[in-house]
């Protein structure tokens, strides 16, 4: 099975896609009346609602790595761990910027 590698590229790659999985998820429970659209230009006004967003976005790579390290999958969980790292960093930014 795919989730069964143990590779840093795999656990980057399982990272970056996570959160964006996760942000469609979130749009659609809290957010489905309005466009997709809509919800980017919300949040671009409401900056101080970027953490209440990203949190919750980030809670799927929680449990990938979480796994992986229980898993003793230690080289995907470095890089999941590395691409959560990425995305927390870009949400401080976008929320002070």
């Amino acid at each position: 099975m795919i989730l069964k590698k143990d590779n840093l590229r795999f656990g980057l790659l399982l990272g970056l896609v996570a959160p964006v999985i996760s942000l469609f998820i979130y749009y659609f429970v809290k957010f489905s009346s309005v466009s997709f659209g809509e919800f980017m230009s919300f949040l671009h006004v409401h900056r101080d609602q970027i953490t209440a967003v990203s949190v919750p976005c980030l809670v799927l790579n929680i449990a990938l790595f979480t796994y992986y390290i229980n898993s003793h999958k230690d080289h995907t969980a470095k890089g999941i761990f590395a691409a959560t790292l990425i995305y927390a960093i870009l949400a401080l930014l976008f929320k002070f910027i």
